[in-house]
């Protein structure tokens, strides 16, 4: 398999950067031999736009630039799309994962295949929140699984559950297996 590129935008505070790590995670528990996570820092504060990004290959992975040219983009806030190209650079071929509770086909983009799941709903039904707000990150890493097929589902669910115990991280692991069941194109 070539090496896959994949970036995350999102908003301070929705977990983007924790979303690259974790899927890097999955991938070599799923037995990739190169994963990489890495966030960009721009404006570093709650609600500002972040970017973050992974690699999975499976060989080890010698360039350490920023993504430019992603296989898969993965859209935490809807809204960002407004502010910012989020294909970009996207290769033919590629896959914009959306958190939204509109339709793939309502989404109109030069290339990329559209999936959406409704993860601040699923967040919301779930109680994953931060100081009151939706925290969509794993439910992302859910919907990354069904409209990928890079990372099994169960292996999602897995790290979530390590990195955070008891309650927290089942309710997370409930969170992702529902986009997981609900992502669509």
């Amino acid at each position: 398999m070539p090496m896959i590129e994949i970036r995350w935008h999102g908003r301070g505070g929705q977990g983007g950067v924790t979303s690259a790590e974790l899927l890097a995670k999955a991938a070599l528990i799923d037995g990739y031999e190169g994963v990489q996570a890495f966030p960009y820092f721009g404006a570093e504060r709650r609600g500002a736009p972040v970017k973050a990004f992974t690699r999975i290959s499976d060989e080890t992975i010698n360039v350490r630039s920023q993504i430019y040219t992603p296989d898969i983009v993965a859209v935490l806030d809807p809204g960002i799309i407004d502010l910012i190209d989020v294909s970009e650079g996207l290769k033919e071929g590629g896959k914009i994962i959306i958190n939204s509770d509109k339709e793939a086909s309502e989404y109109e983009f030069e290339k990329g295949h559209v999936y959406t799941y409704d993860g601040t709903g699923i967040a919301l039904k779930h109680g994953l929140l931060v100081a009151g707000l939706p925290v969509v990150n794993t439910t992302m890493l859910g919907a990354f699984a069904k409209a990928t097929g890079l990372v099994k589902i169960e292996t999602i669910e897995q790290v979530i559950k390590e990195k955070w115990s008891g309650n927290v991280g089942a309710r997370n692991a409930a969170g992702a297996r529902e986009a997981y069941d609900t992502c669509s194109d």
